[in-house]
């Protein structure tokens, strides 16, 4: 199988993006043909404010509620990454719009889109960020995730053939 590699964006790089990281990996790990694959998952930001900080205690406390360990720690995307990855996954239309505008400064022709293209249960198109709101909020953002990355799942085998 071939290396893929996939990387979470969100504002921060403290809920949305470190969850979806946490929520994918796991789901590899647990995947029959894809766990001894070479497959990397990543997260960052698109703001540089909580660089080096672990993620959200209260998206980890809700992340581990379910069995995910969240433990990246918060960075900006740079336009690097847009050379290294094959897709950037952006959890809302500003975070896809930074994102587009880096790559335009950039040699990179990587494929970025909104997360939830990949979801199909829920007909969010975009990942809300839960910072500012109650608990429900980061519950909201995993099943979100957990929705996407089952389709994620479907989308890397499909890569990796």
């Amino acid at each position: 199988m071939a290396d893929y590699k996939v990387l979470f964006v969100c504002m921060g790089n403290i809920c949305r993006s470190p969850a979806g990281e946490g929520v994918l990996k796991a789901l590899i790990a647990e995947d029959a043909i894809l766990k001894d694959a070479a497959i990397e998952v990543d997260s960052a930001g698109t703001i540089g404010f909580h660089d080096g900080a672990p993620p959200d205690t209260r998206m980890r406390a809700a992340a581990a509620q379910r069995g995910y360990t969240l433990t990246s720690r918060a960075r900006r995307v740079t336009t690097a990454d847009l050379k290294k990855f094959d897709l950037v996954l952006a959890m809302d239309k500003e975070n896809l719009r930074d994102l587009q505008a880096l790559q335009k400064g950039s040699q990179g022709k990587v494929d970025i889109r909104l997360f939830c293209d990949f979801c199909q249960v829920s007909s969010s198109r975009e990942v809300p960020d839960p910072y500012y709101g109650g608990a429900d909020g980061f519950e909201t953002v995993l099943d979100l995730l957990e929705d996407g990355c089952q389709q994620l799942i479907v989308h890397l085998r499909a890569q990796l053939q």
